[in-house]
């Protein structure tokens, strides 16, 4: 099974996500949106850019 996306309230106007692991590890957490569309086209984004997304290593940035 796949890790979820898991929507939250956040406030009374606001919703945030999370990425969790099938086993219940937190992944990620979102920032806050402002309605329910506004999360889901985030979750939308993350699905889509994830697989394609660049590993950067900034571990020696500003040595």
């Amino acid at each position: 099974m796949a890790g979820s996306f898991e929507i939250l309230k956040a406030g009374t106007n606001s919703f945030r996500f999370r990425l969790t692991t099938e086993d219940g590890t937190v992944v990620a957490v979102s920032p806050q949106f402002p309605n329910l569309k506004a999360v889901v086209a985030g979750i939308n984004a993350v699905r889509e850019n994830a697989a394609t997304g660049f590993v950067v290593d900034r571990r020696n940035l500003g040595t």
